[in-house]
């Protein structure tokens, strides 16, 4: 049995977190009239229509990814992930992930940032579905099946 991974409470660095995605958002929305999606950003990379500018899509998977290392040349502290060696159970979550996605319309940050800031009900029920999936994801995995998540 894995053992349960106590996570942080961290409420300065999560409210500068989201105010960061926040201002990201918003930037994008202000600059390029385009919601900041990661599941709309992404397929306009993989399957790109005339006016869907994959390389503006590239350039904010590009920032995502290297952000984290910004963090660690500006702070000298690294970003800490605990992600599951289980490599069939990482695929089928990320399965899961995708289906979801497409199956909502949209993604987490597309949804529960710009979407509750524009009041789309849509949006709304989306982030109380995702999230309820969520609290309950964690409370079986930590108190039921007894392991990390």
């Amino acid at each position: 049995m894995a053992l349960a991974i106590e996570t942080e409470f961290t409420p300065l660095a999560s409210a500068a977190g989201g105010a960061l995605i926040g201002t990201s958002a918003v930037l994008l929305m202000l600059f390029t009239g385009r919601i900041a999606g990661i599941s709309g950003i992404v397929s306009r990379l993989v399957r790109p229509l005339p006016d869907s500018k994959p390389l503006q899509a590239l350039a904010f998977i590009v920032g995502l990814v290297i952000a984290p290392l910004v963090w660690r040349g500006v702070s000298g502290s690294s970003v800490d992930q605990i992600v599951t060696d289980n490599l069939p159970l990482a695929a089928f979550a990320g399965l899961l992930v995708g289906f979801g996605a497409v199956y909502g319309g949209g993604c987490t940050s597309g949804h529960g940032v710009c979407g509750l800031a524009r009041f789309s009900r849509r949006s709304l029920v989306a982030t109380l579905v995702f999230m309820t999936a969520a609290i309950l994801v964690v409370f079986v995995a930590r108190h039921i099946l007894g392991g990390a998540a």
